[in-house]
């Protein structure tokens, strides 16, 4: 089975203060005389509020994709399309280990290792600037003229990210944004995923562990995107149990929170449902038995889609699952997992009616329900399909102590995803919340 999918185009575009923004982070101000105002592309312009949700923006879907499964053993071709002769290999020493990546090795080749092709299999589970050097510098010495990334988003972002540092060696990633460089012809990427949950093959994004701060920071820009992304099912059958529900929990958690953020996407708002629709219908299944191809064929384009979808932003519960990573190593998935219910019933208290849709995408019989009742059965299920696949667990189950509250809310505050969530949070919220899920 063939398909095709990709992402929207972002741009990096001046603010409206200074700085600088991405098409995602246009959002209507106010000028001095206390108009709205839209800022894009450089552009300001006063504008009536009542259709603040029409502004103008980019749609497109530049990602080449292969779906289905044996898509792996057509890699040789695209190669030599896309003029890679000596690419470089980027996992994490778990993945090296498994039958996705000795499929991946006998297909480039076995015996041309480190002649042909190279590898690098160090990335932590969550990357450090380490995890982007040392690639980079393989890159510049064996000449490297491409990447393919294997693995879950932790090797994808590094991939992404090591093609920047190999074009500007020692460049300072805290000055990302405020120095702008020439990013233009980076060496080709291509992104092979074996779990379905971040999406990051179809995204222009690398969330590293930066030296300076100890903290996550998103690396965005539209050339880091992939030339070619290899869905094939295959890959991700190993994948235990535990690890098929938490990255399903992660893609869920972007589809249901990018729809829910007030930015204008209509095209994402119906990628995240449908990416809904499938999650529910066969997350379970892959759970229960992880050699069903069609279910880890459906989870794969679930996942890319719920990466197509948070092109329009994120919320509160991303917000919160950042610092779990970075202060206590928790699993991305996993804390989206642990932390999506509060986040949902946190947002339904204060926006009646928010998740009808989400419910109704889930398969509820919600149409003639009150906006209330509609947004407390959508919850209720999603708490149930959470613990059917085992993310029920509090964060104090994977050795988060209470003496961490401070730094976890100090974080979550200065992440930038809680700023396009659908109502605001202040940090006495995030303070609650992780209290509710500790």
């Amino acid at each position: 089975m063939d398909a095709a999918i990709g992402v929207f185009e972002e741009w990096l575009v001046p603010g409206w203060e200074g700085g600088t923004f991405s098409a995602k982070d246009a959002r209507f101000l106010r000028n001095r005389k206390g108009e709205a105002t839209v800022r894009l592309r450089g552009t300001a312009a006063p504008c009536d509020q009542r259709r603040a949700n029409m502004s103008l923006t980019t749609f497109s879907f530049p990602t080449p994709t292969r779906f289905g499964a044996g898509a792996l053993q057509e890699l040789p071709s695209h190669l030599v399309r896309l003029r890679i002769r000596r690419p470089l290999v980027v996992t994490d020493a778990g993945v090296a280990g498994t039958d996705a990546f000795r499929a991946l090795a006998s297909v480039l080749g076995e015996a041309g290792r480190d002649r042909d092709w190279f590898a690098f299999t160090g990335v932590h589970p969550n990357p450090i600037e380490d995890d982007v050097r040392q690639p980079a510098e393989i890159i510049r010495k064996a000449g490297c003229d491409g990447v393919i990334a294997i693995g879950g988003g932790s090797p994808l972002d590094a991939g992404k990210a090591a093609r920047l540092l190999a074009k500007r060696p020692g460049f300072d990633f805290t000055k990302f944004y405020s120095e702008p460089a020439d990013w233009t012809e980076l060496i080709p990427l291509v992104a092979i995923p074996t779990t379905a949950g971040t999406g990051s093959e179809v995204g222009r994004s690398s969330v590293i562990t930066l030296d300076a701060t100890k903290r996550k920071a998103v690396i965005f820009h539209p050339e880091l995107l992939a030339k070619l992304v290899i869905l094939d099912p295959v890959l991700t059958m190993g994948l235990p149990p535990k690890l098929t529900a938490a990255t399903g929990a992660d893609a869920l958690t972007h589809c249901i929170e990018s729809y829910t953020c007030p930015q204008f996407h209509p095209m994402c708002d119906g990628i995240a449902l449908e990416g809904i629709r499938l999650i529910v219908e066969a997350l379970p299944r892959a759970v229960k038995n992880g050699a069903d191809l069609d279910a880890r064929g459906r989870m794969l384009v679930a996942a890319a889609m719920g990466a197509v979808a948070f092109q329009k932003d994120l919320g509160v519960v991303h917000s919160m699952a950042h610092p779990l990573s970075t202060l206590c190593g928790m699993h991305h998935g996993l804390a989206n997992a642990l932390c999506l219910v509060a986040g949902m019933n946190f947002c339904a208290r204060r926006k009646s009616g928010l998740y009808r849709q989400v419910g109704l995408a889930c398969g509820l019989d919600i149409v003639s329900c009150t906006e209330g009742e509609a947004d407390c059965k959508t919850v209720g299920f999603v708490t149930q399909f959470l613990a059917g696949v085992g993310m029920n667990t509090k964060l104090r189950d994977h050795g988060v102590k209470p003496e961490l509250l401070d730094a976890l809310v100090g974080q979550a505050v200065d992440d930038p995803c809680h700023k396009t969530n659908a109502v605001p949070v202040t940090a006495e919220d995030f303070r609650a919340l992780y209290l509710e899920v500790l």
